[in-house]
């Protein structure tokens, strides 16, 4: 579910008759990496091992006479740029003791659609020439733009957009081993708007095609580093504020993040009530615990509103099961499933975060 809807969601219940009221706060916690590295492998090297290509024409993927209808082209990377970012926002990430470049290409076929993986032979010559434990290659790089220009009439301007989508892939080669450890294919976007009052200027001024290639290619090296290493995620979390004395009097603690006086004041309003007003008070413990870290109680307390609101939905006595029906058993699924998902990434968390504690 969309973060937008889940607002919406937790809007609508409110509105289903309570006096409650939520408020909203941020919190910022790691997840761990789809890849996980021994802690001996100290030393990267990052290669560019995409074929180089010559320059060749852009393809247009569906032809349009109409002149305002999205033009969508293919485009092979720059890989030295992709390369380049791929190897700074790994040393940004201070994960490894050392982050080598190699952004020369090492493949020398004109083949656009092969890929050269390399020996085992290659990747110890690579690595003991650079001095690393081991190499993350540069395989391949695409990119698929499409360019839109529109006219507002509403407004009296012309809109143009550029989105591009960006599809680098990477594999991890170590020395003494028969083909590579992984390989990851991964995609995001990057994307342009420009607004001008007539259709030229606004060709003049939306991003050309060199630029939007130059600044694709770079963001498409930042692309991988999510599965090569644990990362900081930002999410919205919300709290229920009203209703009684306790939830008011928590809510202050809350915002002063003195969730130990908080959570003792939703304990109480638990311990005190039924329906609605227990679900809300185990929803807010639940948060209480995850922003003192503690998932495991976390989960154990999003559980226990799960179960609450199963009740308060009525869950066994509905034939026809949509999420206008059951909003508040909903509310706390997706809670619970969040948690579940932090819950299970710890143990990969401390082990790929065990290679700082040798230090």
């Amino acid at each position: 579910m969309k973060k937008f809807h889940y607002i919406l969601l937790l809007a609508g219940i409110l509105l289903l008759g309570s006096c409650q009221s939520i408020e909203q706060l941020s919190i910022d916690y790691m997840l761990p990496a789809d890849i996980s590295f021994p802690a001996s492998l100290k030393r990267v090297a990052i290669v560019n091992n995409v074929a180089s290509i010559p320059e060749q024409a852009e393809t247009r993927k569906a032809p349009n006479e109409d002149p305002h209808q999205p033009l969508t082209h293919l485009h092979n990377g720059d890989a030295t740029l992709t390369t380049e970012s791929l190897a700074e926002t790994l040393a940004e990430g201070n994960y490894f003791d050392e982050v080598v470049i190699c952004d020369s290409s090492l493949c020398t076929t004109s083949d656009e659609n092969s890929t050269h993986t390399l020996s085992a032979r290659e990747v110890n010559q690579l690595v003991n020439k650079l001095d690393v434990d081991f190499l993350i290659a540069l395989e391949n790089i695409q990119l698929n733009s499409t360019r839109k220009i529109s006219y507002l009439s509403n407004w009296g301007f012309f809109y143009g957009t550029v989105d591009v989508k960006v599809y680098p892939t990477v594999r991890i080669y170590l020395p003494n081993r028969k083909g590579p450890m992984a390989t990851i294919n991964s995609n995001d976007s990057i994307f342009w708007e420009e607004t001008e009052a007539t259709e030229s200027a606004l060709k003049a001024h939306l991003i050309d095609e060199k630029e939007m290639i130059r600044q694709a290619s770079e963001f498409a090296g930042t692309v991988p580093v999510k599965h090569l290493l644990p990362y900081w995620k930002t999410v919205n979390r919300y709290f229920f504020s009203g209703g009684s004395v306790n939830m008011r009097d928590a809510a202050i603690y809350a915002r002063e993040h003195n969730w130990d006086k908080a959570i003792n004041l939703w304990k109480q309003q638990y311990d005190n009530k039924k329906g609605k007003q227990q679900m809300y008070a185990a929803y807010n413990i639940a948060l209480g615990y995850e922003m003192k870290d503690d998932i495991t109680q976390a989960l154990e307390w999003a559980l226990k509103a799960q179960q609450i609101a199963q009740k308060v939905d009525k869950i066994d006595e509905q034939t026809d099961i949509n999420s206008a029906h059951i909003p508040n058993f909903l509310m706390t699924s997706i809670y619970v499933n969040e948690l579940q998902e932090r819950k299970e990434g710890i143990m990969r968390l401390n082990v790929q975060m065990e290679r700082f504690k040798e230090e």
